[in-house]
């Protein structure tokens, strides 16, 4: 819809024989969220902050085939507050485009993965459960704030939100690690969070973009991940690598605009 506007106002200003199209037509792009929008964990960092932010995330790769104007403030870590402390001053009512993920660390995403590889098939089902209870009850009016503000700072702007994958093929070729019972636990924690953040979203006026048909078979344990394990830097780990952000994230907001 987006491209379609900008399109239609290119032409006709370019009908009315006026100068200044192209500036006319830029995209003011804001990217918001946490690790799964800086692109932790697809290298090619752009500086030394903890945000991570890289150059083969889904922010830089819109923004270098768009040839949009992106403010990348996006960052690793980064919870419902922190979006609202530190990212959203970079919206005004000239952004025209937003994309935003976040609620994975509100919902304690690190410690769940945590507690499924030392505590055993119970040890994850009780984190996963705490996980989605909190995702049901809590995270929704966090949502809702952080969305709510989005629309009030950027009032002309298209807004993606984008959810989180699945991150274990279920009978897949890993032979070590989690047993298939926690990763079902995991990914259905992930449905959980899609589930709040598609709701919530869509109560918005925002579109949603779900990321989990595109990384179908590209999960932890496919032979064909897109992405990390765990690995080092630990932080990286069950975050997608470069082909992740380009083959899926990308090609998932680039089809939701």
């Amino acid at each position: 819809m987006l491209r379609t506007m900008t399109v239609a106002a290119v032409a006709s200003l370019a009908a009315l024989g006026l100068t200044g199209v192209a500036d006319a037509a830029t995209v003011n792009y804001v990217a918001l969220g946490d690790s799964y929008s800086s692109g932790v964990g697809a290298g090619s960092y752009l500086d030394s902050s903890s945000c991570k932010r890289s150059a083969n995330a889904y922010p830089e790769l819109y923004t270098k085939a768009s040839g949009a104007s992106l403010s990348f403030q996006a960052c690793s870590g980064a919870k419902t507050s922190d979006v609202l402390n530190n990212q959203v001053g970079a919206l005004s009512s000239s952004t025209t485009l937003v994309s935003i993920s976040v609620g994975g660390n509100d919902a304690g995403f690190s410690s769940v993965m945590e507690d499924c590889i030392l505590g055993g098939d119970s040890g994850c089902k009780t984190a996963v459960t705490n996980a989605e209870t909190y995702v049901n009850n809590t995270l929704p009016g966090l949502l809702d704030n952080v969305y709510s503000t989005i629309r009030s700072k950027a009032p002309n702007a298209e807004v993606v939100v984008l959810g989180y994958p699945h991150f274990y093929k279920i009978g897949g070729s890993c032979s070590v690690g989690l047993s298939d019972t926690s990763r079902g636990y995991i990914n259905g924690g992930a449905d959980a969070l899609d589930t709040v953040i598609k709701r919530e979203a869509n109560a918005a006026g925002f579109t949603f973009a779900d990321v989990r048909s595109v990384f179908t078979g590209h999960e932890i344990c496919s032979g064909s991940a897109w992405l990390h394990s765990v690995t080092y830097p630990v932080d990286e780990s069950y975050h997608p690598t470069a082909t992740g952000q380009s083959s899926g994230y990308y090609a998932t907001f680039k089809s939701a605009i």
